[in-house]
C-alpha cells in the first residue's frame, strides 16, 4: 500500500501544491506549526533519510526549498529546514520529507 505522501506526489489525493519538479513536490502542510509551513517531498519513496543514498535528490530538496522560500517571501527574514528521522526524531509520516517553516521565532514569538 502506498503511503500518504506517495499518493499526494502521484496526485491521487488532493493537496495544495505550491511547486513541482520532475522528482519533487512542495505542498502546504495541512497542520502548520508556523505561519509558513511547507513540505518538500520526493516523488520516489524513501521511508527515512537513512534509506536515501541519492545525493542528487537531497541536493534537489535543498535547492527547491530555497526557491520555495523565495517564492513564499520568507527568504529575507529567515526560515528553518527540518528533516525528522524515525519516531524519536519526531517523524510521523514514514516517507522522507523536509519541513520549511517561517514566520515564528524558535522561542515561539511571531516574526
Amino acid at each position: 500500500m502506498e503511503c500518504i505522501f506517495c499518493k499526494i506526489a502521484a496526485k491521487k489525493i488532493p493537496s495544495t501544491i505550491v511547486k513541482e519538479t520532475d522528482r519533487l513536490v512542495v505542498i502546504k502542510d495541512i497542520s502548520p506549526q508556523s505561519p509558513t509551513h511547507l513540505l518538500v517531498i520526493p516523488k520516489a519513496h524513501f521511508a527515512t533519510i537513512l534509506d536515501c543514498d541519492d545525493r542528487n535528490i537531497m541536493g534537489e530538496m535543498l535547492s527547491v526549498a530555497k526557491e520555495a522560500a523565495k517564492e513564499a517571501g520568507v527568504d529575507k527574514k529567515g526560515f528553518r529546514l527540518v528533516i525528522n528521522t524515525n519516531e524519536e526524531g519526531g517523524q510521523t509520516v514514514f516517507h522522507l520529507h523536509m519541513h520549511l517553516m517561517a514566520g515564528r521565532h524558535l522561542d515561539g514569538k511571531m516574526g
